[in-house]
């Protein structure tokens, strides 16, 4: 569903956001996508147990916790940082996934960075038994093939299609979907041009380019100009936004519209991918620093 935003903006730019949030109450955006395809396959091969990796507020780690709780599976999720295991009662997506039935394999942040090397996979199959893996952030081809159906035939309308960029593969999907007349911009959500290589594994066209400029200092990282961007969007348009994907590229491109970036008359659709479920841990972090809260629920 397509929502039209009632943003004063220059130029007769108008914005439309896709309310991809509300595709499913718990499985949210782009993770309902990614997962679609991915949990198929694990059935089609007989696994029982899906394993994946996240870190300690992952929207990845909820959503398959809930997608293997609802689909039949048994969920395994390797959690960067070993510290985490003595700390879920103070963690509201891991105690979320663990309510789900997920099973917590929790790694120093040393061994965490090894999690795609054979000997690493070897070792949990050891451990666990046969398992389907999915990525962190549930990007593989399957997963793209899941987010080219974000996009339909009432998009070709729109100049521009906008969207946070994790790991990849919504971007990816979206670049494969768009249609000729269309340019597909996308906002990173932490530092480092690496992304641009891990897109270029899956996305078949050349209609894109990364917005590098709007990550807030990093994954995670937040401030109270975004904070309170967030809020005042919801007050306006009554749009809730994560901190850490959604609202950092609905920022962006508001400033890119203040600063002439968009031709006159474009028309704009952004990409909402979910990740609400976030806010309550970002929450408990500015709490205990006596920063402003994010009120949009």
């Amino acid at each position: 569903m397509n929502q039209k935003i009632t943003y004063k903006l220059p130029n007769g730019i108008s914005l439309e956001i896709k309310r991809e949030d509300l595709l499913h109450p718990f499985i949210s955006g782009n993770k309902f996508r990614k997962l679609k395809y991915n949990l198929l396959q694990a059935k089609a091969e007989k696994q029982e147990t899906v394993l994946t990796f996240g870190g300690a507020y992952s929207n990845h780690i909820a959503a398959v916790a809930y997608a293997g709780k609802e689909q039949g599976f048994k969920t395994i999720g390797v959690i960067r940082g070993d510290e985490l295991g003595e700390k879920i009662d103070e963690n509201t997506t891991l105690q979320f996934a663990q309510e789900c039935g997920m099973q917590f394999e929790f790694v120093t942040r040393e061994a965490y960075r090894l999690k795609t090397e054979p000997s690493f996979i070897a070792n949990l199959k050891n451990k666990f038994g046969s398992f389907y893996l999915v990525p962190e952030g549930g990007t593989n081809e399957y997963a793209v093939k899941g987010c080219e159906e974000i996009l339909t035939e009432e998009d070709t309308k729109f100049d521009y299609i906008c969207c946070a960029v994790g790991t990849g593969g919504t971007i990816s999907g979206i670049i494969n979907s768009a249609f000729p007349n269309q340019k597909v911009l996308g906002f990173p959500a932490l530092k480092g041009d690496f992304l641009k290589d891990e897109i270029r594994k899956f996305a078949t066209s050349e209609n894109w380019e990364l917005i590098t400029d709007y990550h807030f200092g990093g994954y995670g990282k937040v401030n109270e100009e975004l904070i309170q961007f967030i809020n005042q969007f919801y007050k306006q348009t009554e749009v809730p936004l994560d901190p850490i994907y959604t609202g950092k590229m609905v920022f962006g491109v508001i400033d890119l519209i203040q600063k002439d970036y968009f031709p006159h008359n474009s028309k704009i659709l952004l990409i909402h991918t979910g990740g609400l479920q976030g806010i309550q841990g970002m929450n408990t972090l500015l709490k205990s620093k006596n920063k402003t809260l994010i009120e949009v629920q």
